[in-house]
């Protein structure tokens, strides 16, 4: 199986330029045959849905970088092709990326209602995707007590912990401020070792002569690639004389509410 790195590249590419459209159903209007055609897709229908309104998820809803993956156990999984999906007369696809960019318009022209995972470039575009996509699952109730229970979480953080943190990936990259790891970082207490927006290469120069208090590794399946910035030996050797803390990759991917996950566990950390 390829490397989610390079998966979640795709993810985010496509979830970019995705319109969030969605049908608008109501509690009381469920759809009874809903497929998920990825695995960010996965995540909301297994959180929202009742197990009778799951036609089928995705073959990644149950791999150990999908959230909900515990959930997936015994639900049917079809592969993303128009012909599968189509055979299985679905009243709803749900998708992030499952399906190519054209998917949505060859669904929707085949009668077949489409709901889009909108992007979630910070907490307040996560809670809003959150409630859109229960509501298109007809389980707004349940989004609603989702949102309240996130926000409640995250008010019970202590606050500044005084201390720098770099986020990394296997793939060697991080993200500086801004964006929903960013925020992340700043929920959990720390400030970004990382000055510039947006996501770059490990600074390895300026690791070489100065660390931060912390670094935050995401664990996602495939490990650093052969040309990774992780693999070079001033990050090694920073991480060797740093407190590490691992997380999850399928905390921070895709957007969705179990961010919340990762900046508890960030928030408790101290230094050993």
């Amino acid at each position: 199986m390829r490397s989610l790195v390079g998966l979640l590249g795709a993810v985010f590419l496509v979830m970019g330029c995705s319109s969030p459209g969605a049908p608008q159903s109501t509690d009381n209007d469920r759809p009874m045959r809903i497929i998920s055609l990825d695995y960010c897709a996965d995540q909301f229908v297994l959180k929202f849905a009742e197990r009778d309104q799951i036609l089928a998820v995705s073959p990644h809803a149950g791999e150990d970088f999908s959230f909900m993956r515990d959930a997936a156990l015994g639900v049917p999984s079809v592969r993303s092709s128009a012909e599968d999906v189509l055979a299985l007369k679905p009243d709803l696809v749900v998708r992030a990326y499952g399906g190519g960019p054209g998917a949505s318009a060859l669904f929707e022209r085949a009668g077949i209602p489409v709901l889009d995972v909108g992007w979630s470039p910070d907490m307040a575009a996560v809670r809003a995707n959150t409630l859109r996509m229960a509501t298109g699952l007809g389980q707004t109730q349940k989004g609603e007590a989702l949102v309240a229970e996130m926000d409640a979480r995250l008010a019970a953080l202590s606050g500044s912990l005084d201390m720098t943190a770099l986020y990394t990936t296997p793939g060697g990259v991080t993200p500086g401020p801004g964006g929903l790891v960013g925020e992340m970082m700043d929920l959990a207490g720390f400030e970004n070792f990382e000055t510039r927006p947006g996501w770059h290469p490990l600074p390895l120069e300026r690791l070489a002569y100065g660390l931060p208090d912390v670094f935050v590794f995401a664990e996602f399946e495939g490990g650093a690639g052969p040309w990774s910035a992780a693999r070079h030996s001033i990050f090694k050797s920073a991480m060797k004389a740093s407190h590490v803390v691992e997380i999850e990759g399928a905390w921070t991917a895709c957007g969705g509410w179990f961010i919340v996950e990762a900046v508890e566990v960030l928030a408790e950390q101290t230094i050993q």
